[in-house]
């Protein structure tokens, strides 16, 4: 009949406005109950959970920046910032990026879009689009909502960094917005991997469960000993990097390498999507995903990435080894010590030292005289010492560090009691947490390593 026929698309008509089709893929997204669940506890979630754990009695002291729960509410998103890039982020970049192709081919609509876009490339354009929009979405709900959640329980007081300064809360609000924007990049990478997992393997949830199962293979790896250049070269290296906002001077060499390498993977992982779907025959409907062959050698290019990024690296840093040794050690205790240690003073409200008089030293040990003073473990020993004016005896205190593999250490007191033998002191307002009981720190890796 002539009016069915004049319903058939044109073989000349023009390919669908690509803000039309990204439009329709935000609003098939943002229609699904699974997502809108996920948003609405990304954006309150957080910051309940903050707003409980900051008035606690117990607080995560595990987890960096925990111990600072209960004094400055900037601490509580630091530690919503952890969790979240441990496993949260990979697990939204899944339900998001991982299922949005592979959506269509589980309904069988293939058709359908295509005769109504026309056109395979604003497709791939429209739903990366898509998808990218509603996961940046959700990490900004995650920083929103942690930051009033800690703000609202507790205030915005200054905020103890890494090193022991003590960050003016403008300062620590600006850092703390800076660690949430470097984490958008390894939250890109991942989208990216999403994507081309979705449109590798059609309706296997394999596609669904390809960032979280990289997520948990690169959180792995930056548990063993690996070499700086190499734990660098992984997409998951920023996800702990931005620790170094909270020291002075910031290292900002390892968290620039990290957000570039993060880049190149994601920019590397969506062309890659796009050449495998653009080649794809829409015209089988028992399509079950890419072959194993064309599956290797989409993934090859990836594994050339990371020996690529070392070689880069390598060229460019000063580093070698774990980038963990005994003088990097000694100084950032050292260093962080000294802060600490005059927070410490007006606490208790007594008369300020400078630091230049304290004149602060630190001298380590790895597990004795038969092991190499280099790496990370726990087995780290220092002695602290210090100079107090006026004063014939050399102060000394005594802790024990674990340095992970990130640069991370934490130094737990071991004597006197009178300095970090308890985990709170008694000031003229009240108990307050020892600020030398146990701190965490952070050494730069990008530093050149010191023989000897």
């Amino acid at each position: 009949m002539p009016g069915e026929a004049a319903t058939l698309p044109r073989p000349d008509a023009a390919p669908a406005p690509l803000w039309r089709g990204y439009r329709f893929e935000l609003v098939k997204l943002l229609s699904q109950w699974r997502l809108r669940v996920v948003a609405l506890v990304c954006w309150l979630g957080p910051g309940l959970v903050v707003a409980v754990i900051s008035t606690a009695t117990t607080l995560p002291t595990d987890t960096v920046f925990g111990r600072w729960m209960g004094q400055t509410g900037w601490a509580g998103s630091l530690v919503v910032l952890s969790f979240a890039c441990a496993w949260v982020l990979p697990l939204l970049t899944s339900l998001v990026a991982g299922d949005v192709f592979a959506a269509e081919d589980r309904q069988g609509t293939w058709r359908h879009l295509l005769v109504a876009v026309r056109s395979p490339r604003r497709i791939f354009l429209a739903k990366a689009l898509a998808s990218l929009t509603v996961v940046l979405a959700l990490v900004v709900g995650l920083a929103v909502s942690s930051v009033v959640g800690g703000l609202a329980a507790v205030g915005g007081r200054p905020l103890v960094g890494l090193d022991g300064q003590v960050l003016s809360p403008g300062h620590a609000a600006m850092s703390v917005m800076l660690a949430w924007a470097v984490v958008l990049a390894p939250t890109l990478a991942f989208s990216a991997v999403g994507l081309l997992g979705s449109v590798m393997f059609g309706r296997s949830p394999m596609g669904l469960l390809t960032p979280v199962a990289l997520a948990f293979v690169l959180a792995l790896a930056q548990l063993l000993p690996l070499p700086v250049l190499l734990r660098i070269a992984l997409p998951s290296w920023s996800f702990l990097a931005w620790r170094g906002l909270f020291t002075e001077p910031a290292q900002i060499g390892p968290i620039v390498a990290g957000v570039v390498v993060d880049l190149v993977w994601a920019l590397l992982a969506a062309v890659l999507a796009y050449a495998v779907f653009v080649r794809r025959d829409f015209t089988d409907p028992a399509y079950d995903g890419a072959g194993p062959r064309t599956v290797l050698s989409t993934l090859a290019p990836l594994a050339v990435l990371v020996a690529v990024s070392v070689a880069v690296l390598a060229a460019v840093t000063p580093t070698s080894g774990s980038g963990i040794d005994r003088p990097k050690l000694e100084r950032s205790l050292a260093t962080a010590y000294g802060h600490l240690y005059r927070l410490q003073t007006r606490e208790l409200a007594r008369p300020d030292v400078p630091e230049a008089q304290l004149n602060v030293g630190a001298s380590c040990d790895k597990g004795g005289d038969l092991v190499e003073d280099a790496g990370p473990g726990n087995d780290w020993r220092c002695v602290v010492t210090w100079h107090i004016p006026g004063a014939t005896a050399v102060g000394s205190a005594v802790y024990q560090l674990d340095a992970t593999p990130d640069g991370r250490y934490v130094a737990d007191g071991d004597g006197p009691q009178s300095v970090n033998g308890f985990f709170q002191v008694r000031t003229p307002t009240g108990d307050v947490p020892n600020p030398l009981w146990q701190f965490d720190g952070s050494v730069d890796l990008f530093t050149a390593t010191t023989k000897g």
